[in-house]
């Protein structure tokens, strides 16, 4: 009987660890803020519009929205519409940094992405993720989160350890993907709404709000 107790509590322990390093895994654990001033937050949208007709700042909410027949963000471009936020001024090669920041995309925004490390050894991305019909999808195939992410606020930590290789993604704190890099290059965080080539909807938009950076 006592060896029975024994094993049984031995394995509630084994679970209830697992269960506590899934969840309880702070993406902040080891990272020192870096502080941000309005100048670290440079706008690209249309170039054909004023801002205040793809962008609002109010209350500590940053509002980004664009139309798939938007021009792109300059002229000669052949990228896709856009209207987002690039961390100007924090540029990395090396190191492990992190983003984080309160997303909201509604309903109906669809093969937009709303966070991404531009910059790469290989191409001109470390990592986009998109929205698609209310799930998260790394570029364009593998989900990374399929919680309905429709109309309401979600805390997206996205860690780039730039020396081992590797991207790793947390949503409302809890790891949801991890994967390769692209090698380094020269790098930066951006968000907001950028087309995807595509498969979007006519109307994309997302809100942010809380936006910081992190490194080790």
């Amino acid at each position: 009987m006592n060896s029975c107790y024994c094993n049984i509590m031995f394995l509630f322990l084994i679970v209830l660890n697992s269960i506590s390093m899934l969840c309880g895994a702070d993406p902040l654990d080891g990272f020192t803020n870096v502080p941000l001033t309005e100048a670290n937050f440079e706008l690209q949208k249309p170039y054909d519009v004023p801002l205040d007709k793809r962008y609002s700042f109010k209350h500590g909410i940053r509002r980004l929205w664009v139309y798939a027949d938007d021009k792109p963000h300059e002229l000669g471009s052949q990228t896709q519409p856009r209207t987002e936020i690039r961390i100007q001024g924090l540029d990395y090669s090396s190191g492990v940094w992190q983003f984080e920041g309160y997303g909201f995309v509604p309903n109906g925004t669809s093969g937009a992405t709303i966070v991404q490390i531009h910059g790469a050894a290989h191409g001109n991305t470390t990592i986009l993720l998109r929205i698609y019909d209310g799930n998260m999808r790394y570029y364009s195939s593998k989900l990374v989160d399929t919680d309905n992410l429709y109309d309401k606020w979600f805390r997206v930590n996205l860690i780039h350890d730039v020396d081992g290789g590797k991207v790793t993604v947390f949503i409302d704190g809890v790891q949801k993907f991890e994967t390769k890099d692209q090698g380094p290059g020269d790098l930066h965080f951006k968000c907001g709404v950028y087309g995807a080539p595509t498969n979007i909807s006519y109307y994309m938009e997302s809100r942010w709000r809380d936006i910081k950076i992190y490194k080790k």
